[in-house]
């Protein structure tokens, strides 16, 4: 049972043995107590989204939504969804910490204004490419016709002689 506790924490990122079995235990703190301070226990819902190697994560989630708030809402979630929620909140917080009044609708307006620039771009070079098969293809008609009318104009140069 211990090998099993010791691998799953080792999963989780957060638990490291120190020393040979038997030996006095070291618990290295989630990112979120770590910040917050307290002893982080077994059950703490945040050492398996936040872990102490990337301690910038909570500092931002907490810095903007609170942890008890971020608490709660991870606990709302369906545990599968967990690390998707916690990566969302790590996104908005840090967006929302670059642009305080936007937030993420900030970045999908950009991103939606850089997909409509591009789009019109797109269909310029589409117009153009079009432009340019018309040309070829008006180019290629004249150029026969020419042909024709030559070919027919020596053949009739021939038959007068």
């Amino acid at each position: 049972m211990t090998g099993e506790i010791d691998a799953s924490a080792a999963v989780m990122g957060r638990r490291n043995m120190l020393g040979p079995p038997g030996s006095l235990n070291t618990i290295t703190p989630c990112a979120a107590c770590k910040l917050l301070r307290r002893r982080c226990a077994e059950e703490c819902p945040f050492s398996p989204y936040f872990s102490p190697h990337e301690p910038h994560k909570f500092a931002a989630v907490h810095k903007v939504f609170g942890a008890s708030n971020v608490s709660k809402m991870l606990m709302e979630v369906p545990e599968p969804q967990r690390a998707d929620a916690a990566n969302s909140l790590v996104f908005e917080a840090n967006v929302r910490l670059r642009d305080p009044v936007y937030g993420c609708m900030g970045a999908i307006s950009a991103l939606q204004q850089q997909v409509q620039t591009l789009q019109a771009e797109l269909n310029a070079v589409r117009a153009e490419i079009l432009r340019y098969k018309y040309r070829e293809a008006a180019n290629t008609i004249i150029a026969s016709t020419n042909a024709a009318h030559s070919s027919a104009n020596s053949d009739s140069n021939g038959l007068e002689e």
